[in-house]
């Protein structure tokens, strides 16, 4: 037993908790920083940062300052070349490919493990060619050679590009509600209906069931792109906690606007002019300044350096949303060897997706939390090579083959 304040209490095992709180004064009067305690210093970097992106995403996507920029003939308005050259959006495509490639290349030297290279080739090579080369280069050289103008060229011109819209080839990768601007147009794109309804609603819930949803979200899109290679130091720094769990819901409530947004599309079709249409070009108006420039960019871009690169991601992207959905029913696991964990915390703690990772790894359990985007940085990272990619085969459990544990692989597994 265990007196207590004059109480005895009865007690199988007793902890004895020597713990005490960290000398925080001591440290700030030493100048020694506080890994997530925010300074003047940070306040003013994050401010002036995210003020950059306002200024970067207005300029980019037809704002206010897009107009200044037109009306006095500043970059790259004042430019005598033709063509996406002259486009804002452009130049900002080209930024992202080499921050993709730049930091990749960096990403790829830092974690060394074959998992990472892979992922990370592949992250650039898709975001460089189908997100930038075919729209800005290939698909306008094709049309001014004349391939879409007769024959078979022609119908897939019509059908995919009209009116020379090669910006629409985003849609090839960029499943809808993600990529929304193929769905949502003035007439229906029937071609762009059917390929973006597979993408979505066949082909993406199959990868999700074998791969989990990370073989999307850590492997072709272009969100996922940046925040793997530019936001890879910065993974660390996502919150944790019920509270921000709370907040994952976000990209559900926006998912069921894009739906609803969508069911107006269509009786708006149906019915031109009608309350509908009405309704429709306003939520439209809404979702395009509020989701895509607001959250997805401003807000996911602006908050790499200080919340991580996945806020947009985990936070409030719809496609997202409709994959944790998909994810419920995926054999994709992370499988620990619970006797090798030694509840260092490290998994949890460098998890962007806000994922409590340990509380799996040290009961055993398959970690299955539909947010995780198979960074590999949970299992890159453990000291002691608890944790392998896998999935359910049947009753059977079968790891992934290509390593991803620095750790498994100087065990030889």
């Amino acid at each position: 037993a265990v007196v207590l304040d004059s109480e005895t209490i009865p007690n199988d095992v007793v902890f004895v908790m020597i713990g005490r709180e960290a000398p925080l004064d001591f440290f700030r009067r030493s100048r020694i920083p506080i890994r997530g305690e925010w300074t003047a210093r940070t306040w003013a970097g994050f401010i002036a940062f995210f003020v950059f992106c306002v200024f970067l995403y207005n300029w980019k996507s037809g704002g206010g300052l897009n107009h200044w920029f037109q009306e006095h003939r500043l970059f790259p308005y004042n430019l005598a070349a033709a063509g996406p050259l002259r486009e804002p959006g452009f130049y900002y495509s080209l930024a992202y490919c080499l921050c993709v490639v730049i930091f990749g290349i960096g990403r790829i030297r830092r974690r060394r493990t074959p998992y990472v290279t892979a992922q990370t080739l592949t992250l650039m090579a898709v975001q460089v060619v189908p997100l930038f080369l075919l729209p800005y280069f290939i698909l306008p050289a094709m049309g001014n050679a004349g391939w879409f103008e007769n024959g078979v060229g022609k119908i897939i011109g019509d059908n995919l590009f009209p009116h020379g819209e090669y910006w629409r080839s985003f849609g090839l990768i960029l499943a809808w509600p993600l990529f929304i601007w193929n769905f949502f147009t003035a007439q229906p794109l029937w071609w762009w209906l059917i390929i973006g309804c597979l993408q979505t609603f066949v082909i993406i819930p199959l990868i999700v069931y074998r791969w989990g949803k990370g073989a999307y979200c850590g492997w072709v899109c272009s969100c996922g792109a940046l925040a793997e290679t530019l936001g890879d130091r910065h993974r660390q720094k996502m919150p944790h906690g019920p509270l921000w769990n709370r907040l994952n819901l976000t990209g559900q409530l926006i998912l069921a606007f894009a739906f609803a947004l969508f069911a107006l599309r269509i009786l708006g079709w149906n019915w031109p002019g009608s309350w509908a249409d009405r309704l429709f070009q306003a939520g439209q108006a809404f979702y395009y300044h509020w989701v895509d420039i607001f959250l997805a960019g401003i807000v996911g871009v602006g908050m790499y350096f200080w919340f991580s690169g996945r806020v947009w991601c985990r936070f409030a992207c719809p496609l997202a949303a409709l994959m944790h959905i998909y994810a419920r029913f995926s054999k994709f696991r992370i499988f620990p060897e619970k006797s090798k964990c030694i509840s260092c915390n490290v998994c949890t703690s460098v998890c962007h997706q806000g994922i409590d990772i340990m509380n799996f790894a040290n009961k055993g359990l398959p970690m299955q939390d539909p947010e995780c985007v198979r960074c590999s940085a949970c299992v890159q990272e453990c000291p002691t090579g608890t944790l392998a990619f896998g999935r359910y085969d049947g009753a059977a459990i079968k790891l992934d083959r290509l390593p991803a544990s620095p750790v498994r692989m100087r065990e030889g597994k």
